[in-house]
This record gives C-alpha cells, structure tokens and sequence, in this order.
C-alpha cells in the first residue's frame, strides 16, 4: 500500500482474495499508507457483509531493508470470518 493507494480498489482487491483465499496480508509503510490502509480494510468489511463474512486484521510491526536503509512497515494479517446468519 502507499499513500496515494486507492481505498475502495484496495478494499475491492482486499474482498475479493479473501472470498476466494480468505486471507490476505497488507503492508504499509508511512503514516499515509497506514491510513490508507485502514481504510481499505473498513470499507472491504461492507463489501463482505452481503457474503455473510466478516474480517479481521491483526497488525504487526516488522523491519524491512530497503536500499540498504532499515524501515519499518505495519504489516496486517487479514484473516476472513463466516458470519453466523441471525
């Protein structure tokens, strides 16, 4: 993800990999991919709610080496949910 990452592409890949996989892993590095980001994953949870699934995420720090310089990157496991029906 970046900064200037669409959230509802992101969120519509986002539903579509967890319908089919469900799971998915997104990477963000920076304050604005990070926002966008959360984004996505807020507005994927309303694409999957006429499936009957759900979504949760769980967020990580990791360490990336990127042109020998280290950053960090918030890394979010999403992992998708059935929803029982009422």
């Amino acid at each position: 993800m970046s900064g200037k990452s669409r959230p509802n592409a992101v969120a519509g890949a986002v539903a579509a990999l967890l319908r089919s996989r469900g799971q998915v892993e997104v990477q963000a590095i920076g304050p604005a991919a990070v926002n966008q980001a959360v984004k996505a994953l807020a507005i994927a949870r309303g694409y999957l709610a006429g499936d009957g699934l759900d979504l949760t995420a769980q967020p990580a720090f990791v360490k990336l080496d990127m042109d020998e310089e280290e950053r960090t990157a918030v890394h979010f496991f999403v992992h998708a949910l059935r929803v029982p029906a009422p």
